[in-house]
């Protein structure tokens, strides 16, 4: 079979190249000469059908775009292990000394830039790929929900040196335990999804750990109210709760999707 001379848009008159054109079988068992541009296959005026037969070898298929791309699984795995060591650094963090805490924020500095860069990868990959094992909407969901977690722990990492704090109180070093806990299973969870194993149960585990450090937050902070005199470190460290808390929403939201799609794909 001999590939046609190059197609021509009656209404724009342009032409489209070689290398648009990729073959694909219709479901009555033709082979269909298709061309498409970005993501978008073309209307209908610029496919080809012929019979019923294989194509020769010394054609040249275009096969990138047609399978499902599973690399998405590991790009989310790759941002979900970053997060993981972040929550461990920042953990520790606040268990140092203030003048020991420097190398903990210059690594969580490091492992953000890295998500943020596998981030802008899903996003580029997505705009590449035809077909994909999810819902669009779902990578974009997923993708930023994993990186906003990474962004609030590299937020509070860096308010711990802009706001230059003394040695951190109870309640602090407990959520950042949470907030560890909590990354490692969504971690758990993100790495199951390519097979879908055991995901809704890491999700459960994910939000229930987000209540144990919400019932955390609000106690630390009616004792920092109580017991603080100085009304500058009040709003220090209030801060820090905020963000302590707001990290743990997040790490909720990551968790409801993976349940969204989960049930989606059931």
């Amino acid at each position: 079979m001999k590939i046609p001379d190059p197609i021509i848009d009656p209404t724009t008159r342009a032409v489209a190249s070689s290398r648009e054109i990729a073959l694909t079988k219709s479901v009555c068992g033709c082979w269909v000469v298709a061309m498409w541009r970005g993501n978008l296959v073309a209307p209908a005026w610029c496919r080809y059908v012929f019979g019923p037969r294989t194509p020769p070898y010394h054609v040249r298929t275009t096969v990138r775009l047609l399978p499902r791309e599973e690399e998405f699984f590991d790009l989310f795995v790759a941002v979900a292990t970053r997060s993981t060591v972040a929550a461990q650094h920042l953990r520790e963090l606040f268990d140092a000394p203030p003048e020991r805490r420097i190398a903990h924020v210059e690594a969580i500095k490091r492992l953000e830039h890295e998500a943020d860069q596998v981030t802008h990868e899903v996003v580029n990959r997505l705009d590449r790929t035809f077909i994909t094992p999810l819902d669009r909407e779902d990578i974009l969901q997923l993708a930023s929900d994993l990186d906003d977690v990474m962004d609030a722990i590299d937020g509070t990492a860096r308010r711990s040196q802009i706001f230059h704090l003394g040695l951190a109180p109870q309640g602090v070093k407990l959520l950042t335990e949470v907030i560890q806990r909590m990354v490692g299973v969504l971690a758990e969870a993100v790495g199951r999804l390519k097979k879908g194993d055991d995901v809704m149960k890491y999700g459960i585990e994910a939000k229930k750990l987000e209540e144990e450090g919400d019932a955390i937050y609000q106690e630390a902070l009616g004792r920092l109210f109580e017991t603080e005199r100085d009304a500058l470190e009040v709003i220090k460290w209030k801060e820090i709760y905020d963000n302590l808390e707001m990290t743990l929403d997040q790490g909720e939201d990551v968790a409801n999707v993976l349940e969204s799609i989960t049930i989606k794909h059931a």
